[in-house]
């Protein structure tokens, strides 16, 4: 029975049809995606059940990528080739990367000509940090097309409050990869709020706390009414779960050395061997007070120690000390004193280690809230955010009031940095400040856009440079030259520059050197959207080949059966049609642009039997019939 769309009188239906969006948390450790459903946010599972996606990547030999759970599985036995927290170097260049000796990655600096971001050798070649975090974008994807019957309208993908403009446009990248139209860059802990203000019909002044696997986030957050407002936001996008792990690897590689100085390194897969014992030891010892490593590594030492709960919170507990630095600088920019904090939110699943919410409650003095699962949090907010960013109808509208965590400012002589937008301000937002020339006759300015907290040039991040040319020659001081810095709702920096007397202007969209350039993201969509195209050519010349199989051998079988019932003529004839096929089909005549040809074979093939088939068919009526009366046939 066909079912009705009821729209309004002389409107169509489609505005009132549920438009698809969901909310994507791009984790360090594990990825999740959500969606609204029936007006509550839920997390979308995969066929087995699972809502986490190990966000882990791996390049197999025959070039496929398989992602989360089975990449998972391999990454101790193919350490290389299998990616696991790509997130930490998601916009970063190599010498971002700390202690890379006990990473068991290949990484490569990006020619300096075109980008300096990172990349990491694998048997598929050189990928970026935002090719593998396109594909578990695209297997995520996937699942909510699967789940939800139909194609996305948009998502919101959360990242970091931390992440600074280069990590933000990486991110967007690789949503952009994986074909994803992003409606908002949400920071995670904003996302964690708004799941737990609507779920939980929350107001006051809320702190989140959020330690995940490669990143730590502090924000302090006043909900009123419907109203998200960021007060402050500090953190570390280097310090996460995966540094717990690593405190434990170190303290067994300090017990199997034994002190001594001739101890040979650890292969690539022996390093990761140990941190995925080490990390399934800080989980255990959650809800037990010891846990047992043991493993044998290639060189045939036998790990065997035992970590004790007491001796985890000792390797660990400057780790923990480090979240509280940020979480005081927070609590200083909101300027509020720990009696006005309402709820502390846990949101991420390092946040599950018992230590580290000991020390937020004693921090803050009060018991954290823990009632929503840490993994799922953000996702779920996101989920809700998205759905309001489609139109889809809510009870439960809301607005979002995010900051920036970082200062924007550009170079002044001397190398020094000039604020236009300091950390904390409200987004979206656009500064403006006026500059003039500092020699006479000067007809350019070169502007550097800078990120960070420092006042020399030195200690920040360069976000991108531009000229402005076709300044009127005057003396110095006289030229006034407007730079206005723009930053929308994802976070993401434009700046123009304009001068007044001559209405000369030049602007920017702010690419960081450590993105992707817009040549680089053509090129991988391209050779994306022709591996799909090879997909598919590869799908019909094997089905071709199975039909065309699958005939040989039935006419085989029924020329040895019923072979008699055909003239020597006419059984060469059906060979003959029969070598041609065999023919297209071996190994070396086989290739992408084949299946037609075998199709072809495979139709003139059935043509050529058609009279012997129905020479079989009488054959075998007549056989059936043979010694039977017609009037015992009659129905």
């Amino acid at each position: 029975m066909a079912l009705l769309q009821i729209s309004e009188p002389g409107q169509s239906a489609a505005p009132h049809q549920h438009k698809l969006a969901v909310g994507i948390d791009l984790g360090t450790t594990n990825s999740l995606i959500a969606t609204v459903r029936s007006g509550i946010s839920t997390v979308l599972q995969d066929e087995q059940g699972h809502a986490l996606l190990p966000s882990v990547v791996r390049y197999l030999p025959n070039g496929d990528v398989v992602v989360g759970h089975e990449a998972l599985a391999q990454q101790s036995t193919d350490p290389v080739n299998t990616i696991a927290s790509v997130k930490r170097f998601m916009g970063r260049s190599l010498k971002d990367i700390a202690d890379r000796a006990h990473i068991p990655y290949r990484f490569v600096e990006g020619d300096e000509g075109t980008t300096k971001h990172l990349l990491l050798q694998t048997r598929a070649g050189l990928k970026s940090p935002v090719e593998i975090s396109a594909e578990i974008l695209k297997t995520l994807k996937a699942r909510a097309e699967k789940s939800l019957g139909g194609e996305l309208v948009g998502a919101v993908i959360t990242v970091p409050a931390y992440f600074d403009d280069a990590q933000r446009q990486a991110t967007k990248d690789a949503a952009r990869l994986a074909d994803l139209n992003v409606l908002r860059l949400l920071n995670e802990p904003t996302a964690a709020a708004v799941a737990y203000g609507l779920d939980n019909a929350s107001e006051g002044t809320y702190v989140i706390y959020d330690l995940g696997g490669g990143t730590f986030d502090i924000s302090i957050l006043k909900l009123t009414k419907g109203v998200f407002e960021v007060l402050a936001t500090n953190g570390d996008s280097a310090l996460g779960g995966d540094d717990f792990d690593h405190r434990i690897y170190c303290w067994v590689l300090d017990k199997i050395r034994g002190g001594s100085s001739s101890f040979t390194p650890l292969s690539e897969e022996d390093t990761r061997l140990l941190l995925t014992k080490a990390r399934q030891a800080k989980e255990w010892l959650t809800n037990n007070h010891e846990a047992q490593i043991v493993c044998r590594l290639s060189n045939g030492v036998l790990v065997d120690v035992t970590l004790t709960a007491p001796q985890f919170i000792e390797l660990t507990q400057h780790l923990v000390a480090k979240t509280l630095s940020p979480t005081r600088k927070a609590m200083r920019d909101a300027n509020l004193p720990l009696e006005d904090i309402n709820g502390v939110v846990l949101v991420g699943g390092a946040t599950r280690m018992p230590h580290v919410r000991h020390a937020v409650e004693e921090y803050f003095k009060q018991e954290p809230l823990t009632n929503l699962d840490p993994d799922k949090v953000v996702a779920l907010g996101a989920a809700i955010q998205a759905n309001m960013l489609v139109g889809n109808r809510s009870d439960n509208d809301l607005l979002l009031l995010d900051v920036t965590p970082l200062s924007l400012g550009l170079e002044t002589m001397g190398g020094l940095v000039e604020k236009i937008i300091p950390r904390n301000s409200t987004l979206p937002i656009a500064r403006a400040q006026e500059f003039t020339t500092f020699k006479d006759g000067q007809t350019a300015m070169s502007i550097h856009v800078l990120q960070g907290e420092r006042e020399l040039v030195s200690d920040c991040r360069s976000l991108a440079r531009f000229e402005l040319r076709g300044i009127p020659p005057m003396v110095a001081g006289a030229a006034r030259i407007r730079v206005t810095f723009t930053v929308d709702a994802d976070g993401l920096l434009s700046v123009s520059a304009h001068e007044t007397t001559s209405n000369v202007e030049a602007n920017i969209v702010v690419k960081p050197s450590y993105g992707l350039s817009e040549e680089q993201i053509l090129t991988m969509l391209q050779s994306s959207f022709g591996a799909a195209e090879n997909d598919k050519q590869a799908r019909v010349l094997a089905e071709a080949k199975v039909d065309a199989e699958s005939l040989l051998t039935a006419i085989s079988a029924a020329l040895k059966q019923d072979g008699d019932l055909l003239s020597m003529k006419g059984k060469q004839k059906i060979i003959a049609k029969m070598d041609v096929l065999k023919d297209l089909l071996l190994e070396g005549n086989i290739h992408a642009g084949s299946s037609g040809a075998i199709r072809e074979a495979t139709e003139a093939l059935n043509a050529a039997t058609e009279d012997f088939a129905a020479r079989r068919m009488d054959a075998s009526v007549s056989r059936a019939l043979a010694g039977k009366n017609l009037d015992s046939l009659k129905i």
